[in-house]
C-alpha cells in the first residue's frame, strides 16, 4: 500500500465521529472490538475488511472511553445544574494565564488557571472528587502559583455558559473539548490559597517563559508591536486584547502568531540551516533539530497546536534524516493518528481542523500549480542553456520562487475557506497576497527573535539590535496586513456554512485533485454526483429566499430584535455600547451583515440606546427610525443629534407602514410620559403571521394603546415584550386584546434586577399560552415561511403553531 497512513488515520476518524453521534455503552465496544479483532485472526480473507471495522471501532472506543463517567467521585456525578458554593483542593495542571479585557477604554485583567480537582467541599463537608475544571478570578494571580501546585481555592462552581444566541462563541463546547465540564468563579485573589510552602523557584518553563519576555522587551517601546512580538515568538495571546487581531482576521494573516505548522516549520527549517552550515550530516541534523523543536514546545506551555506541529514535524524531520522518501499526504495522516490515539477530542477542535486539512490542501494542490508555473515560466527547451542571458536565469529564478511561495499561500487558503467562514464568520480573497508580503516579514522577525534569545544572556547590545530589527519588522507586518485589509472587497462576513457542506467541500478537493478522476467511469459519476448536490443545493436556495428569521437577543439590561430579510435587515434595539461590542457585534458578524440598512430605537432609556454610534462605527448605518416622541435622555438626544447631520433619521407614523413593520404607537404628538409609556410599538406581517413588538412599553403606555387602537389591530401570533422600569408588562386587558400564541419575555441574563418576576410568572402561566423567557432560554429565533412559523429557543425549545 502506498499510503498505509492514509487509510488507517481515516478509519479511526471515522470511529471517532461515530462515537460523537452514537453513546454507546463501553462494555459493547470492547466486546465488539474484540469480537472482530478475533474474526480478523481466524479469516485472512476478510482481513482488510475487518481490520478497517477494528480501527473504527477502535476511535469509538477510545472517545467514549474518554468522555464517559466512569469514577463515582467524577464531578459531572457529584454536581447538579444549578451553580454551588464550593471550595476545591487540587493542583495546577498549567500556570495561570493572565488575560485582558477591554471595557470602556479600561484595561480589565483576569486570571485564567486550569486546575485538577481532587476534593470538595459542599455543606461544610470535604469528599474525594476528580475531573479539570478552569477558574476564573477578577485579578492577575501572585507570581508563587506555578504549574504543578497545590491549592485551595473558594468560589461558586457551575456549568460554563452556553452560547446566548446562534453564531456566538459556544464556551460551554469549547471546554467540553477539552475534557473540561465546569468553571469556578471567585471573588477575588484571596479566595486562592496555598496549603503547602511553595518552591522557592518555579518550574523551568516559567523561567524560561520570564526571561524570555524580558529578554525580547529590551530595549523597545512598551507599544503594540512589542507586544505582538512576544505573541509571536513565545504564543502569549494576552497581546490581542480588544479588535488588535482584527486587521491580521481578515487579511488572513492571524495564523503568523499560532504556534502552527507554519511556526514549527520555520524553527525547523533555521535550526537544519544553522546545522548543515556547520556541516553535521543529516543524520545529526534530525537528531537534534528534533529535540529544539519540542524544547520550543515545552518552553511555550505545551500549546496543542505546538504538540500537533511538533508530531509532524518529527516524522518529516526522521524521514529526511534517514534518506526516505517523504509523502506529506503520509507523514501528514501518521501525525494525526498519533495525535488522535493520544486524544481523539482533538478531531473537534478547529486547530486541529485548521492544521490538517490546510496540509491537506497543501499537498493536493501545490503539485499540479507548481507544475503548471514551471511549464509557463521555461526557458525555450530548444535553446541551449549557455545562450539564454544571466538576467533572464535571474528574473526565471526570482519568478519561479515567487510563484511557488504564492502557489502556497493559495493553496493554504483553498484549503481554509470553509473552516474560516465557520469558525470567523469571515471570507478573505486577499488573503493569498496578503500572505505572501506578510509570511517573508513574519519569518524575518522571528529569526531576529531567537537571534536575540541566542545572545541575551552574553552579548545584551546585540539582542537589543535584534530587538529592534524585530519590532521595525513587525510594524511593518502590522501596518501590511491593515492595508490588504483595507482594500475594497478584501473581506467579508458570511454564515458560518454547515458540517455536510464542509465535507462536500474537502470531498471535492480531494476528487479534483486526488487522482479520483483518472477514468471516464469515474467522471461520469463524479458529474451526476456534483450535478445532484447542485439540484439539491438549489432547492434548498429556493426555499431559503422566501424565508424571514427573526432572532430576540437578551442583552445586558435590554433587549434586540433582528429581522434578517432577504435585502433588508432591520435591528430594533441595539442595547449599551458594551452590548455591542461583546454580544451584538459577534452575533451580527455571524449572521454575515457587512452593513446594516435599518436601526430602529423604540425609546431614549440608554439601556436600549446608548450602542448606537458604536454600532454604526463597526457596521455603518442606513438609515435612523424613531417615533416623534420626545424623552429627556441625554445619550438618544445625541444619537439624533449624529445622524441628523447628515439627515439619515426617519420618524414612523402610526398606522402607515414602513416595509413590514405596521407603526401602533406613541401617537404622533404624544403628550409627556415617562420614557417606557411612550415606547414604539411596532406590527410585523410576515405572509399573515403577525408579530408584535411591546418594547418596555409600561402600564399606561399599554391602557394608552388599548384606547387608541381597537382590538382587531393587535391581534397577533407571537407577541415580544421586554420589561418596563416599573410594573409589569403584557397586563391582561393588553393580552386579551392580543390574544397571542406565543410569547417572549425578553428579561435580562444579566442583572436579577431585570429578570421576570414570580408574580409575572404566575399570571402569564394562567393564560394557557407557551411563554419563553430569554433569561432561562437564551435568544429566540422565529423563522417565517409562507406556510407558517416556527420557533425555537437556545435551550432547545421549539414550537410551531
Amino acid at each position: 500500500m502506498k499510503r498505509p497512513f492514509l487509510s488507517v488515520a481515516s478509519f479511526y476518524a471515522v470511529g471517532i465521529l461515530a462515537g460523537s453521534l452514537l453513546a454507546v455503552p463501553l462494555l459493547t465496544l470492547f466486546a465488539a472490538s474484540f469480537a472482530v479483532l478475533a474474526f480478523a485472526l481466524l479469516f485472512a480473507r476478510f482481513r482488510p475488511l475487518l481490520l478497517a471495522l477494528l480501527l473504527l471501532f477502535a476511535g469509538w472506543t477510545n472517545l467514549r472511553l474518554r468522555t464517559a463517567v466512569l469514577a463515582p467521585d467524577d464531578l459531572r456525578h457529584l454536581l447538579g445544574p444549578r451553580p454551588e458554593i464550593v471550595t476545591l483542593r487540587g493542583a495546577l495542571i498549567q500556570s495561570p494565564r493572565v488575560t485582558i479585557l477591554q471595557r470602556r477604554d479600561r484595561d480589565i485583567e483576569r486570571s485564567l488557571a486550569l486546575v485538577r480537582v481532587a476534593k470538595i467541599q459542599r455543606k461544610n463537608h470535604w469528599q474525594p472528587a476528580s475531573g479539570k475544571l478552569i477558574v476564573a478570578t477578577p485579578a492577575p494571580l501572585g507570581t508563587n502559583y506555578f504549574s504543578g501546585e497545590p491549592i485551595q481555592v473558594f468560589g461558586v462552581i457551575a456549568r460554563p455558559p452556553a452560547p446566548l444566541a446562534p453564531g456566538l462563541f459556544d464556551y460551554r463546547n469549547y471546554l467540553a473539548v477539552r475534557g473540561i465540564y465546569f468553571e469556578l468563579k471567585t471573588g477575588s485573589v484571596a479566595d486562592w490559597r496555598l496549603p503547602a510552602p511553595h518552591p522557592a523557584r518555579p518550574p523551568m518553563n516559567d523561567r524560561f517563559m520570564a526571561w524570555a519576555h524580558r529578554a525580547l522587551a529590551a530595549g523597545l517601546p512598551p507599544d503594540q508591536s512589542q507586544r505582538l512580538l512576544r505573541a509571536m515568538s513565545l504564543g502569549w495571546r494576552t497581546a490581542f486584547t480588544g479588535d488588535v487581531g482584527d486587521p491580521f482576521l481578515r487579511a488572513g494573516t492571524m495564523h503568523l502568531f499560532a504556534i502552527d505548522g507554519l511556526r514549527i516549520a520555520l524553527l525547523a527549517a533555521m535550526f537544519v540551516a544553522v546545522l548543515r552550515a556547520v556541516r553535521l550530516s543529516r543524520a545529526w541534523c534530525g537528531a537534534l533539530a528534533a529535540p529544539l523543536i519540542w524544547f520550543y514546545t515545552a518552553a511555550t506551555g505545551w500549546e496543542p497546536s505546538a504538540v500537533r506541529a511538533s508530531i509532524m514535524m518529527s516524522i518529516v524531520l526522521a524521514g529526511w534524516a534517514l534518506k526516505r522518501p517523504v509523502d506529506l499526504l503520509n507523514s501528514l495522516a501518521a501525525a494525526a493518528f498519533v495525535i488522535l490515539l493520544c486524544d481523539p477530542r482533538q478531531l473537534f477542535e478547529a486547530g486541529f481542523q485548521l492544521s490538517f486539512l490546510v496540509m491537506l490542501a497543501i499537498a493536493l494542490i501545490l503539485p499540479p500549480l507548481n507544475g503548471f508555473c514551471e511549464r509557463l515560466l521555461a526557458n525555450d527547451p530548444l535553446l541551449p542553456a549557455d545562450l539564454v542571458p544571466k538576467w533572464r536565469r535571474l528574473w526565471t529564478g526570482a519568478a519561479l520562487w515567487l510563484a511557488r511561495f504564492a502557489s502556497v499561500s493559495f493553496a493554504a487558503w483553498i484549503g481554509c475557506i470553509p473552516l474560516a467562514a465557520k469558525y470567523f464568520h469571515l471570507f478573505s480573497p486577499v488573503s493569498t497576497i496578503a500572505n505572501v508580503a506578510a509570511i517573508p516579514l513574519g519569518a524575518l522577525a522571528l529569526m531576529a527573535e531567537l537571534g536575540s534569545l541566542a545572545c541575551a544572556a552574553w552579548l545584551p547590545p546585540l539582542a537589543i539590535l535584534f530587538n529592534n530589527a524585530a519590532w521595525f519588522l513587525m510594524l511593518a507586518l502590522t501596518d501590511a496586513s491593515q492595508w490588504f485589509a483595507s482594500l475594497p472587497g478584501a473581506w467579508f462576513y458570511v454564515p458560518a456554512p454547515s458540517w455536510t457542506s464542509i465535507a462536500i467541500y474537502y470531498l471535492a478537493l480531494v476528487a479534483l485533485f486526488g487522482g479520483c478522476l483518472a477514468t471516464r467511469k469515474r467522471q461520469l459519476l463524479a458529474a451526476t454526483v456534483f450535478l445532484s448536490i447542485a439540484a439539491i443545493y438549489l432547492w434548498r436556495w429556493d426555499g431559503a429566499r422566501h424565508e424571514t428569521q427573526l432572532t430576540v437577543l437578551p442583552l445586558a439590561a435590554g433587549h434586540c430584535v433582528f429581522l434578517q430579510d432577504p435585502g433588508n435587515d432591520w435591528l430594533v434595539d441595539c442595547g449599551s455600547a458594551d452590548d455591542v461590542q461583546f454580544t451584538l457585534k459577534s452575533f451580527l458578524r455571524s449572521r454575515g451583515v457587512n452593513h446594516l440598512p435599518q436601526l430602529v430605537l423604540t425609546e431614549g432609556a440608554s439601556r436600549n440606546c446608548s450602542g448606537a454610534p458604536a454600532l454604526d462605527a463597526l457596521f455603518g448605518i442606513n438609515r435612523l427610525w424613531t417615533s416623534s416622541a420626545a424623552f429627556r435622555s441625554a445619550p438618544y438626544n445625541k444619537i439624533l443629534a449624529a445622524f441628523d447631520q447628515p439627515p439619515r433619521r426617519r420618524i414612523f407614523t402610526p398606522g402607515h407602514p414602513v416595509g413590514p413593520w405596521l407603526p401602533l404607537w406613541p401617537p404622533p404628538a404624544p403628550r409627556p410620559a415617562r420614557a417606557d409609556d411612550n415606547a414604539l410599538v411596532l406590527l410585523g406581517n410576515f405572509g399573515g403571521a403577525k408579530i408584535l413588538l411591546l418594547s418596555d412599553l409600561g402600564s399606561r403606555g399599554q391602557d394608552a394603546l388599548l384606547a387608541a387602537r381597537p382590538a382587531a389591530d393587535l391581534r397577533a401570533d407571537v407577541v415580544i415584550a421586554g420589561l418596563p422600569a416599573r410594573g409589569e408588562p403584557l397586563r391582561d386587558p393588553l393580552l386579551d386584546a392580543i390574544h397571542p400564541r406565543l410569547i417572549v419575555i425578553a428579561d435580562s441574563p444579566v442583572f436579577s434586577e431585570r429578570a421576570a418576576r414570580a408574580r409575572l410568572k404566575a399570571r402569564l402561566r394562567l393564560r394557557n399560552v407557551p411563554v419563553i423567557y430569554t433569561r432561562d432560554s437564551g435568544a429566540v429565533t422565529i423563522t417565517l415561511r409562507p406556510s407558517g412559523w416556527s420557533a425555537r429557543s437556545m435551550d432547545g425549545i421549539q414550537l410551531r403553531p
